[in-house]
């Protein structure tokens, strides 16, 4: 997996909503019918929602008792990608980036079933035939979506760290740098498109291990890159790469490196 030196540079800052790469969210029962939907940025306008809850609802049925995964993806081409999780008597599917961290996904699907579901329980919904509108409940699961996505830091902070790995990134011995917030998700990368999407999912797994415990990650590659990143005190991830021949310790002291000076950045 080489980066060459005419890649674009990538920077995707998530400061606020209208950086969203999650789009449409859809709510629907064991039957296959719609009972929810709400768009959230406009870009994949959806207006038979019937069609893809009933497609969704096929899928599940045929590959549970398969494969026993309570969470199903559909690379939809066009950089998107539609997950569904079930979750007891409803499924609950997003149509989003494909760089979106699962983990993070169903953090968030876990927070919206259970606004949901106080909805249905105070309103007195039928979910096994009715469709749910009500612009409040709008409100309150967008809020859940777009929290994590506005930024809790100085946006000049944000910026001056995004610039100073971009400058990092002209080091010779540096290969790829990659900025992930503490839920897995992109704010910057050196990689261009193509080669980002297979690498976060062949690091999505040690992304998960480091939310939950290990700061610090070493290991090499399936292309024979020497990876190594740092948790920056549960805001984000830094991942640098280099070439399999670089030292060991010369690798430890760029990442020591870029750490220290994001902490300063940010004044930590």
């Amino acid at each position: 997996m080489g980066i060459p030196d005419h890649s674009a540079i990538v920077s995707r800052i998530k400061q606020t909503p209208e950086k969203l790469k999650i789009h449409n969210l859809f709510i629907f029962n064991k039957s296959g019918i719609c009972i929810y939907g709400l768009n959230l940025t406009n870009l994949y306008p959806i207006e038979q929602e019937q069609l893809i809850s009933s497609y969704f609802t096929a899928l599940m049925s045929f590959t549970k008792e398969l494969i026993g995964d309570k969470i199903k993806t559909v690379e939809m081409g066009g950089e998107i990608k539609l997950v569904v999780f079930e979750k007891k008597t409803l499924f609950y599917s997003i149509l989003c980036s494909t760089i979106e961290n699962l983990e993070f996904l169903e953090e968030l699907i876990s927070k919206i079933e259970s606004q949901f579901l106080n909805y249905v329980k105070k309103n007195n919904i039928r979910t096994d035939l009715e469709y749910v509108y009500d612009e409040h409940l709008n409100y309150l699961i967008e809020d859940i979506i777009k929290e994590p996505f506005t930024n809790k830091l100085d946006i000049g902070k944000q910026k001056e760290v995004i610039n100073f790995l971009i400058d990092f990134k002209s080091n010779d011995d540096i290969k790829g740098v990659i900025l992930l917030t503490h839920r897995g998700n992109v704010i910057y990368s050196s990689m261009n498109d193509n080669i980002l999407k297979p690498f976060l999912k062949e690091v999505d797994f040690r992304v998960k291990i480091s939310n939950n415990s290990i700061l610090k990650l070493f290991y090499t590659s399936k292309n024979k890159e020497l990876i190594f990143s740092e948790n920056v005190n549960d805001l984000f991830i830094v991942i640098l790469i280099f070439e399999s021949k670089i030292r060991f310790g010369i690798a430890e002291f760029y990442l020591q490196k870029v750490v220290r000076k994001i902490k300063n950045l940010i004044g930590i």
